[in-house]
């Protein structure tokens, strides 16, 4: 059954804006239907944005941070209330289950609570002087109007992490979701619109994507850049940044290691990291990927791994009983069977899955394979897809050196039951998040980001608000 697909609208200076536009539809992933058509943003519209976020800023930094938090915890209710009509929007354009787009929904709504408040405390501090007449002190004060650029990935989660501490910071917003699942942002822009967002402080704009990012960075009116994306975008959009010596935030993904050894549980562990493996299709940054288990359980593991992985229920998100959607593009497929290929021509075992699933929609098998060849390059390249490689190591030094011998570290992962090793690793292995025993590393209250080629800066936790403040010092006699 075909829809008639909806026109979806940009949100520029408080305006909804859709006539005389390039249109460009909107894919089911499950089914290769277009069920949106959404418009791209002109210049004009670009320079409207930039010059809504200028005046806007103006507006919005004088407004106090209590009031602030009234309009960002009023926009969380919204969201809440409309949580399963924005959640099935997710999964029709994104594809995941609809359970996972229903906690996704949620957690949204929960991070502009966090920041709602955290704003309320951007504390500034009373440095002891060294004349008695004298006063020094410090305020913290918005950075001013922020570009921002959010994936795919998590349509709600992308976008609510960098409207939600910016607003609470005092900034004012020109965010671009990714025009491949555009309608669940449109949903956030909506609720902050009817929370009393004042007009101009947010635009949502759509496009291609450089001649956005191209076009605002430039601009003298933005001050602040957060994007979240592949590391050589990201390399792209700190050169455009460097330029104008403009603050930016980077979480450009990673490769995360998972480390096991034999002193665990391994049914429950394989229970854990399927669960985590497969959400969300594998197309999660901090997904765990190569998998390093020690030697003397490594078998157990891999088998036990690839049986759980079989059984996982693939389908369409909207379908009761779906554990695992399809991938949200073609793109992913090439990529998948590219990886999986080079890998078994390199003499990997192919434990479970390596193949499509029909030819209708994005649908790959969730996929394991092990005894990986270094040199492969799923070994040295993010999957971001539901394929995980499980390799063996010797001792805790050895893991720690697998886990580390990548440029990228944004997440990793242990299962232990020993102190000792949890100690060790937590120190040693090169990450900006590390999970010990649990999958569980990304909250509100967290801060999440990356070191090495994974990023700089922060999202999440009080780091992430101070990513959109900067430090006055006044000194007075």
């Amino acid at each position: 059954m075909t829809t008639t697909p909806t026109n979806l609208s940009l949100f520029v200076a408080g305006e909804w804006r859709n006539e005389g536009r390039h249109l460009e539809p909107v894919i089911n992933p499950a089914t290769g239907e277009t069920i949106a058509l959404v418009p791209y943003a002109t210049v004009q519209d670009l320079d409207d944005a930039l010059e809504a976020a200028k005046n806007g800023f103006e507006v919005w930094r004088r407004v106090t941070a209590f009031e602030r938090s009234k309009v960002l915890r009023k926009a969380a209710d919204i969201i809440r209330s409309k949580a399963e009509a924005i959640a099935t929007l997710m999964t029709r354009e994104q594809g995941k289950p609809l359970p996972e787009s229903r906690i996704e929904v949620a957690v949204a709504a929960d991070t502009f609570d966090w920041f709602a408040e955290e704003g309320r405390r951007a504390y500034g501090r009373v440095i002891p002087a060294r004349n008695q007449n004298q006063r020094q002190l410090t305020i913290r004060q918005p950075v001013g109007p922020v570009a921002a650029f959010a994936p795919w990935n998590f349509p709600a989660m992308g976008p609510a992490r960098k409207i939600a501490a910016a607003l609470a910071a005092g900034c004012s917003c020109i965010v671009k979701p990714s025009e491949e699942v555009p309608m669940t942002a449109i949903a956030i822009a909506e609720a902050l619109e009817q929370a009393g967002l004042p007009a101009g402080v947010l635009s949502m704009v759509f496009g291609v994507p450089s001649q956005i990012s191209t076009h605002l960075i430039a601009s003298p009116i933005i001050a602040k850049i957060t994007f979240t994306g592949s590391t050589a975008v990201g390399k792209q959009l700190a050169k455009l940044a460097a330029e104008g010596v403009k603050r930016n935030t980077m979480e450009l993904g990673g490769h995360a290691p998972v480390l096991v050894f034999d002193d665990v549980d391994i049914d429950q562990v394989v229970k854990t990291v399927v669960a985590g493996k497969y959400r969300n299709a594998g197309q999660v940054c901090i997904s765990p990927t190569r998998f390093y288990v020690q030697e003397t359980a490594h078998e157990r593991f891999a088998d036990a791994f690839a049986n759980a992985a079989s059984q996982l229920a693939v389908g369409n998100g909207l379908d009761t009983g779906t554990q695992m959607g399809p991938v949200a593009n073609p793109r992913r497929i090439q990529a998948m069977d590219e990886l999986v290929s080079d890998a078994s021509s390199r003499g990997a075992k192919v434990r479970t899955g390596g193949a499509r699933i029909g030819n209708q929609g994005n649908f790959w098998q969730p996929t394991v394979i092990s005894d990986v060849d270094t040199g492969a390059a799923i070994m040295n390249t993010e999957p971001f897809g539901p394929v995980a490689v499980v390799n063996p190591f010797s001792d805790i030094d050895d893991a720690i050196a697998q886990a580390n011998r990548l440029p990228y570290g944004l997440a990793a992962y242990a299962f232990t039951r020993s102190t000792s090793n949890t100690i060790i690793l937590g120190e040693a292995v090169e990450a900006g998040m590390i999970g010990l025993n649990t999958l569980l590393i990304s909250t509100p209250e967290a801060p999440f980001g990356g070191v090495k080629e994974s990023g700089y800066g922060h999202e999440g936790g009080i780091e992430g608000l101070d990513a959109f403040l900067h430090t006055k010092s006044i000194s007075e006699m």
